[in-house]
């Protein structure tokens, strides 16, 4: 029994050798595992992630020391209008003072009272004069009060202005440092993306953390925020004929999303493509998404619309980061139509 068993193992084993030797290396089809660190591209959705959350605390920290910085304006302004107010009814109290020296010439009351052709319109006049007087004085009252008030209001609104000065300062001392992590890594994660394509052996998915489900429609742009580059049917020496795609300008490590529900139709590496996906949706048409750094889906996967499938990058034929995104009537190339006005169609406006 053992003579006979020790060939069928080593021919056994021999089979096997083959098969492995014979597995194509374009990447189509099942992944090549071990082709870089899952690490760089977990590092650079997190620091991706950290970089947005800085910025909107950034932001809002501006916007905040904004409505500080014009509210302790406008005090400062009423305040200063206050003082003049002031500073007027003094002038106001002075003339009053001034006129009645001059008309009495210093003489009592009473002495006015017996040179006077008339006392009772004496009296009247004096009575005038005095309501004059204590209406004066109580707006100048009121008006010392309002300045108090204003100027403690003006401070506070001055000294939280500061406060958020000095705090925004550190939140963008804290979101340059980020920035610079993130961009490091972010040449790192493009570093092994190169080194796949050419192996032409993609590596395997990694699986990021998904932010919590946020769509309510069936279908998403491809990538949150971006500037259109290059459109459908541009001509150009990159391009054999025309372009087949819409380009949007992202920095590498920008999430990738699924337009929308489907099944992971192929992920290869190589090309003039680079790193690429393409997901078959209900329907009959492919969405591709090309020139990734990375991919976080498997073939043969179900993505839901907005569902992390990769990050962006600049493999393959690019002459810069960039999203790649195609809509095809069949899953090869040479069947795509303009992605933009489809996309529109299905409610989303680029």
């Amino acid at each position: 029994m053992r003579l006979t068993r020790r060939p069928l193992l080593v021919a056994v084993l021999l089979c096997a050798l083959a098969v492995l030797a014979a597995r194509p290396a374009d990447g189509d089809g099942s992944h090549a595992p071990g082709h870089g660190s899952a690490s760089v591209s977990a590092e650079v959705a997190r620091l991706y992630e950290e970089a947005a959350k800085a910025t909107e605390r950034y932001e809002a920290g501006r916007e905040e020391a904004e409505k500080q910085r014009d509210l302790a304006q406008r005090l400062e302004e009423r305040l200063d209008r206050e003082r003049q107010e002031a500073a007027g009814l003094r002038e106001d109290l002075g003339r009053i003072a001034s006129s009645q020296y001059r008309d009495g010439g210093g003489l009592p009351l009473t002495a006015h009272m017996l040179l006077a052709d008339d006392p009772e319109q004496l009296m009247r006049g004096q009575r005038v004069v005095q309501q004059v007087e204590v209406t004066l004085d109580q707006a100048l009252g009121r008006s010392e009060r309002a300045e108090a008030r204003l100027a403690r209001d003006e401070a506070r609104a001055a000294a939280a202005w500061e406060k958020l000065e000095k705090r925004n300062e550190d939140l963008a001392a804290l979101k340059q440092d980020i920035e610079e992590k993130l961009e490091t890594a972010r040449w790192k994660l493009q570093g092994e993306a190169d080194d796949s394509v050419a192996a032409g052996s993609c590596r395997g998915a990694v699986r990021l953390d998904q932010p919590p489900a946020q769509f309510t429609t069936p279908w998403v742009a491809p990538v949150e925020t971006y500037e259109l580059s290059a459109s459908y049917g541009s001509g150009g020496a990159r391009w054999v004929n025309r372009h087949t795609g819409q380009d949007f300008a992202v920095p590498i490590g920008t999430p990738v999303r699924s337009v929308g529900s489907g099944t992971v139709g192929k992920v290869s590496c190589g090309g003039a493509f680079g790193i690429e996906i393409v997901v078959e949706h209900p329907g009959g048409y492919y969405t591709q998404y090309a020139h990734l750094a990375a991919v976080a889906v498997d073939q043969g996967e179900r993505v839901s619309p907005g569902q992390w499938i990769g990050q962006s990058g600049t493999s393959g034929n690019s002459t810069g980061p960039h999203l790649h995104f195609e809509v095809r009537v069949t899953p090869e190339t040479g069947s795509s139509v303009d992605p933009v006005p489809w996309l529109a169609g299905r409610g989303v406006t680029l």
